[in-house]
């Protein structure tokens, strides 16, 4: 385990724990996958986690995916499982969080950043293509509050925009 690394996450984080430890191995492990040495400058490698938990964080620092730069999606199943794409090569892995041994809390981060690969993860092909690079969408006043938001997430209320906030869905209870 590269342990500067290891502690570049930890300082990000804030603490060391089994979740982040998650997120450690899943990305370092993708990253050797897909043959990609370096984190990312834009959206050339791209991640997908289906969890908002602590690994997120080690995704970032050793990934470069990130929320503002497009390329870190989250689609919340909540599974540990993380999909890395890399545009270049059209190379890509999901890693899922297998079902692990009854253990304590540092007994548990040790066994995820040391035991062989696959009595952590279970290794596939993501269930879904590489999401499409960010676009970017201009910002329309919302009717009701008058803060500005993306185009693409307002809806139309009598020809007026609304945003998601100030929008009352209409589904008669379906």
């Amino acid at each position: 385990m590269n342990e500067t690394l290891w502690n570049r996450c930890v300082a990000f984080h804030g603490h060391s724990c089994p979740g982040l430890a998650i997120g450690f191995r899943a990305a370092t492990e993708a990253l050797a996958y897909l043959g990609v040495s370096d984190p990312a400058a834009d959206e050339e490698l791209v991640c997908v986690t289906e969890n908002d938990a602590c690994g997120v964080d080690a995704v970032q620092v050793i990934t470069g995916c990130t929320m503002g730069k497009g390329n870190l999606l989250y689609r919340g199943t909540g599974k540990m499982a993380f999909s890395f794409y890399c545009r270049n090569s059209g190379k890509s892995v999901r890693l899922c969080l297998k079902a692990l041994p009854d253990m304590e809390r540092e007994e548990r981060r040790r066994f995820i950043l040391g035991a062989p690969l696959e009595q952590v993860f279970s290794l596939g092909a993501p269930r879904f293509p590489v999401p499409e690079k960010a676009r970017r969408f201009a910002s329309v006043p919302c009717a009701v509050c008058g803060e500005m938001t993306a185009e693409h997430m307002v809806h139309l209320v009598d020809g007026k925009p609304h945003c998601p906030d100030c929008f009352a869905p209409y589904d008669r209870g379906w």
